[in-house]
């Protein structure tokens, strides 16, 4: 009897590896009110947004420090910064064929 217990772990490992079968949710991260990956994924999304912005402004404001235009630099940039943020919210909603999350 141990030798099939011993399989049905293994193939459930493989399973959950190739996708075929989901791990708890609940179990894995802790969380009882929405599920793990809706969290994690509006999560994600928000860091995506502020991150790019913070980055995108960042960069405008040291570039016009640098070449004394601002506020110029510094609006291109913030723009420039969130385009790139929801180009990667679109990115994380919408993967390409093949790739993993």
């Amino acid at each position: 009897m141990n030798e099939q217990n011993d399989f049905d772990a293994r193939l459930r490992q493989a399973r959950q590896k190739r996708g075929l079968e989901k791990a708890d949710a609940k179990a894995a991260d802790g969380s009882s009110g929405l599920p793990g990956s809706a969290l994690r994924v509006g999560m994600r999304a928000g860091v995506e947004v502020v991150s790019a912005l913070i980055a995108g402004s960042g960069l405008g404001w040291l570039l016009d420090r640098w070449l004394g235009t601002f506020p110029w630099l510094f609006m291109l940039f913030f723009v420039v910064g969130g385009a790139a943020g929801v180009l990667n919210v679109y990115r994380l909603f919408n993967p390409r064929n093949g790739a993993p999350r």
